[in-house]
């Protein structure tokens, strides 16, 4: 099951989106208005997806997704704002490695097609870390294997 976090400050805009992605049985969904409250999950649970608005009180997304990419460097960060700036789509990308960019209202189909792409992707970039680590593993016990032939001869 993909776990998915949303921060909003705003809890109507919480339960529209709880009501969008209400369908998808195979996602774990939590849910926080305190963004200061969803960084302490985020230090001791591991979460697929992380979408959070960009303006809030105290931390903003940005902030949250700079720590989160320290944090959790393989969630995929979405943002939602209901003001959009090139300035902030360009901290989002570059400092905070958001993976989409929503303005608010979005629509359903986009949000939803934006978490299974970003899930997808996490998947991958997961599946080619141990992949790596295993052609890494195999050239370790390859190079061990041609010194203890050459010790032998």
């Amino acid at each position: 099951m993909d776990k998915i976090m949303i921060i909003d400050d705003e809890e109507s805009i919480l339960k529209s989106l709880q009501r969008s992605l209400r369908d998808r049985e195979d996602w774990d969904i939590e849910v926080y208005a305190d963004p200061e409250q969803a960084l302490r999950r985020l230090q001791t649970s591991i979460f697929d997806v992380v979408i959070s608005d960009c303006n809030m009180p105290g931390i903003t997304g940005l902030d949250l997704f700079q720590e989160l990419k320290e944090l959790q460097p393989d969630a995929v960060r979405i943002l939602l704002t209901g003001m959009v700036n090139v300035e902030t789509v360009i901290a989002a990308v570059n400092k905070a490695g958001a993976f989409r960019f929503i303005s608010k209202p979005w629509e359903d189909d986009e949000l939803i097609n934006s978490i299974e792409e970003g899930i997808a992707q996490r998947r991958m970039i997961v599946e080619n870390r141990i992949l790596a680590q295993r052609v890494r593993d195999q050239q370790r016990e390859l190079e061990e294997l041609k010194n203890s032939f050459s010790v032998q001869s």
